[in-house]
């Protein structure tokens, strides 16, 4: 599933949000993944909306974390989801028991409840497609955005550039990856990735800790992508090191085998931060107390026009500028090998 064009975005949807309303704090715009709305005193409620449909095993369990990783990076716990469950014009119950049986299974991990939604099936499909609208309280003035990144900044990432992607990769490419010489053992690593795709334990604790200054989970289109969302959110210029990137063996495996690169790989797990430099240090123990790895790869410049300047491992640059809705390698990958 890919984005629609940035330019396509601010004629169609941005400027047709409906009546303008008071208690509509934050709504929708490029780089927040989040609205926030008033409820009382300070206490806002906090919302985001997202679909999958590039995965096909876990598909449910998938949804329901990615949703919950966008409330917990704007500093709330999340505590209620609604779950759009669309089905192949082909399908049988089989398939809507695992996803629902997933869906339940990752709300009861991240304690959260299940309180509506809507399920069919449509012509056309030709996989399931879960889209999960997840819902939590905060206070105002405790919200994280995207936004809030500031020139000076040292930009951490946590985990492992394309994470995601490698464990869908091993799971729904298996054979195509036999096919191409990776092992049964570099297959079933990459699997355990999964069960690093939720931001949500480490993301509480470091907005808790109140030591950071932003945080965006990486989706689709990657930390390139998710870094590029974070400049136009905050209107600033930032330069990274793709050498300094954590990049896990099974993803260059799989990358060199695929011809994709990591850095524009759907990553959900994998965490952006933007932080004081004094507090670096701190932020990094949190997180090896947690034992998630992390790795400072680059700073916040300047406010400027949004811009992301990449230094290539092979000693070129490559400066960002325009999101790119096309530069997602997952949906590329699928498209090459639609009937993996």
């Amino acid at each position: 599933m890919g984005k629609m064009p940035h330019d396509l975005m601010e004629k169609y949807i941005y400027t047709r949000l409906g009546e303008i309303r008071e208690d509509v704090l934050i709504a929708s715009k490029p780089g927040i993944d989040v609205s926030v709305t008033w409820i009382k005193d300070d206490v806002v409620l906090v919302s985001h909306l997202d679909p999958i449909v590039g995965a096909v095993k876990r598909i449910g369990w998938l949804a329901v974390h990615i949703a919950c990783n966008d409330i917990a990076t704007a500093g709330v716990r999340p505590r209620w989801i609604m779950s759009l469950i669309l089905l192949p014009e082909k399908w049988d119950p089989d398939m809507l028991d695992t996803i629902t049986s997933d869906i339940d299974q990752a709300a009861k991990e991240l304690n959260v409840s299940i309180i509506g939604g809507h399920t069919g099936y449509a012509h056309g499909l030709n996989r399931p497609l879960v889209s999960i609208s997840a819902m939590g309280l905060g206070r105002y003035n405790d919200i994280l955005l995207a936004s809030m990144a500031k020139p000076g900044d040292s930009i951490i990432v946590t985990k492992g550039i394309g994470l995601e992607g490698t464990a869908i990769l091993a799971s729904d490419f298996k054979d195509i990856l036999l096919s191409k010489g990776v092992s049964e053992k570099v297959i079933i690593n990459a699997l355990k990735y999964f069960n690093e795709i939720s931001v949500v334990k480490e993301a509480m604790a470091l907005a808790e800790a109140k030591l950071v200054n932003a945080m965006h989970d990486a989706t689709r289109g990657g930390v390139a992508e998710a870094l590029l969302e974070m400049a136009y959110a905050s209107n600033t210029y930032i330069e990274v090191y793709e050498d300094k990137m954590p990049l896990k063996d099974e993803t260059r495996i799989f990358a060199e085998k695929l011809n994709f690169d990591p850095l524009w790989m759907i990553s959900s797990g994998t965490l952006i931060i933007s932080v004081l430099p004094e507090n670096e240090d701190k932020v990094i123990k949190i997180l090896r107390d947690m034992k998630i790895s992390s790795s400072v790869v680059g700073k916040v410049i300047r406010r400027n026009k949004p811009r992301v300047l990449i230094h290539r491992r092979e000693g070129y640059e490559e400066t960002l500028d325009t999101l790119e809705p096309d530069r997602d390698e997952l949906a590329r990958i699928w498209s090459e090998y639609p009937r993996a």
